[in-house]
């Protein structure tokens, strides 16, 4: 059975931020699918400025190399190798500009490349916006935070219910714009069949919309443009008060 993804992307502003420092992109390209997510940081248009950089070199970076890929752990390289060229070219950019000094942003992406096996894709993600996937009414968190909270919860000084709170869960030790970042993050090989559904998106979705609800808020749709509008709108109902943008993915089958 081949597979095809039906993709939806919101991004909006929100109801207290003077302007969108997020940045969503969903590129197909040479039968290759990227789906990126990104918030910025850093304020005004610093921040958009990463984001937007984020979503841009990562893909063309991507694009360029997959060519040569003939393994999952080429296009795991690859992938680590095009987030690191875009830390680079924020860092360099930063230093460059006095406007863009300090900024950053988180990214978590997808990477589709059905010539190599559809019923697989590959998952990163650098700082605290997060990839889920959601498979039979369950969903399962993909990536890891690179928060301050998440660290402590790693070390077990304070438990996941404690993290939740915390005062250090927005603060970051990794985005891109930071030379924590080294060689790149842990790139997953994630297996996928018809009927699942991934999610990309910011804090600004998860700091206020529990797990169990986002899968709910997924379930409900089967059109996934209306799913990440409604997905985004019920953040900004909940109390959102960051901008807010998801990426959802549907796996289909067709015969």
């Amino acid at each position: 059975m081949a597979v095809r993804l039906n993709i939806g992307k919101c991004s909006l502003l929100g109801n207290y931020r003077e302007n969108n420092e997020d940045n969503v992109s969903v590129r197909e390209q040479d039968g290759v699918t990227m789906c990126i997510v990104a918030d910025g940081m850093g304020g005004q248009q610093a921040g958009e400025k990463a984001s937007l950089m984020a979503t841009e070199i990562i893909p063309r970076e991507v694009a360029a190399q997959l060519a040569e890929a003939t393994s999952a752990d080429d296009i795991r390289r690859i992938v680590r190798k095009s987030i690191v060229q875009a830390n680079e070219e924020i860092i360099s950019m930063g230093q460059l500009d006095s406007d863009f000094r300090n900024m950053g942003t988180t990214v978590v992406g997808i990477v589709w490349h059905p010539s190599f096996r559809d019923d697989a894709l590959f998952v990163a993600g650098i700082g605290d916006s997060r990839a889920y996937l959601i498979r039979d009414d369950k969903i399962e968190q993909l990536t890891t935070d690179h928060s301050l909270a998440q660290a402590l919860v790693e070390a077990k000084t304070i438990s996941v219910e404690e993290a939740r709170e915390h005062k250090f869960k927005n603060v970051l030790w990794k985005y891109l714009g930071s030379k924590e970042v080294g060689d790149g993050p842990e790139v997953k090989m994630v297996f996928i069949r018809p009927g699942d559904r991934l999610l990309l998106c910011t804090d600004g979705v998860t700091g206020v919309v529990p797990d169990e609800k986002i899968a709910e808020a997924i379930a409900l749709h089967t059109d996934m443009q209306a799913c990440s509008e409604a997905l985004c709108q019920l953040s900004l109902d909940m109390g959102s008060r960051d901008n807010v943008s998801a990426i959802v993915v549907e796996i289909a089958g067709e015969e």
